[in-house]
């Protein structure tokens, strides 16, 4: 198949590019150019997506893969652009659509967030990520009327891989190579979910050969998984010795550590996210993903994702200040400090 990406260059994309290759597609790259390096027999395409996609103009291509669409009115422009020009289309989304997590294995029929066309232009000139899931349901709407019955809307979770520019799965990975005592948040045996990046790409690629369509969560694993198993898992792969210390959430709560940046994979379950909050959102990762495990959605093993996490990171050597995600040394040591003495 002739495949174009939209965007492409980053984490998901250059994945998705990867195992396309390896089934001998053909893939065309839209995107600004920023991040290309190291791709090999793979047209690139420099432009603007926000711009009037003149250079996707008089091209066919087989199906699409959005990665990058997250701004209602580009997706507007592409789904419109390419509707003629393509059979199938598949867009990224998220289960950041959903309007919260808090009833828990939720599927693809519980409520999401809605906003208007106009809405999203006039907040667009703001803090566009404030409404990132707002934006993300609409564009899936737009998507699908530009394309009815071409369109899968993939809401993935939290996506694993090499080149995670999160820093999420990759802190717990450095962090616990780092060994001594590590501060691990709340319940062990809370369950946690994460999709890794190649088996989303292959799962995408079954989906547009069988010009599939619909709404489906992707995250993983196909079956339970705790945060002790996770940091488990990081241990074995790594080889480390570290200690995990396990932190109460109202102790993490009360020392105002932030859910999900500071400690990454962490959304209480014991307390609302925020004090606007009725309840707290136990549903996070717990998010029903049957429909797509029946549509031929696999999973690797999850030591086997978090090994080629582990060699990607040795070879970053980031400075502490320059982690997206994760909690500082000193913070951390501080708050072990604080829990030993007043719960040990």
């Amino acid at each position: 198949m002739k495949i174009l990406v939209l965007g492409g260059s980053r984490f998901l994309g250059r994945t998705f590019v990867e195992a396309a290759q390896k089934q001998n597609h053909e893939v065309t790259i839209f995107n600004r150019g920023n991040q290309n390096e190291g791709f090999k027999d793979v047209e690139i395409i420099t432009g603007e997506r926000f711009g009037d996609l003149k250079e996707l103009k008089n091209r066919y291509w087989d199906a699409v893969l959005d990665t990058s669409g997250f701004i209602p009115s580009s997706v507007l422009k592409s789904t419109e652009l390419l509707k003629d020009r393509v059979k199938h289309y598949t867009f990224i989304s998220s289960i950041s659509v959903y309007k919260d997590w808090v009833q828990e294995n939720f599927d693809e029929n519980y409520p999401v967030h809605e906003m208007s066309l106009a809405e999203a232009n006039e907040l667009n000139n703001g803090n566009v990520y404030e409404y990132y899931g707002q934006f993300k349901a609409l564009c899936e709407v737009v998507a699908e009327k530009n394309m009815p019955g071409r369109v899968v809307n993939i809401r993935a979770g939290q996506l694993i891989g090499p080149n995670d520019y999160t820093d999420r799965i990759p802190y717990w990975i450095h962090r616990i190579t780092k060994g001594g005592k590590v501060l691990a948040p709340g319940n062990p045996n809370r369950p946690v979910q994460m999709i890794d990046n190649k088996d989303l790409s292959n799962w995408i690629l079954k989906m547009i050969d069988n010009h599939s369509a619909g709404i489906f969560n992707a995250t993983g694993l196909g079956y339970p998984l705790t945060m002790k198993e996770f940091l488990d898992a990081c241990m074995k792969v790594t080889g480390s010795e570290a200690e995990i210390v396990w932190t109460s959430e109202k102790f993490l709560l009360e020392n105002k550590v932030a859910p999900w940046t500071e400690i990454p994979l962490w959304v209480p379950e014991e307390f609302p996210l925020e004090p606007e909050l009725k309840e707290p959102w136990k549903g996070t990762f717990t998010v029903n993903i049957k429909k797509a495990i029946a549509s031929g959605l696999t999973f690797r093993p999850l030591e086997e994702s978090l090994a080629e996490i582990y060699d990607w990171e040795k070879q970053r050597n980031l400075a502490e200040d320059e982690w997206k995600s994760g909690m500082l040394a000193d913070r951390e040591k501080e708050l072990l400090e604080l829990w030993s003495r007043t719960h040990e």
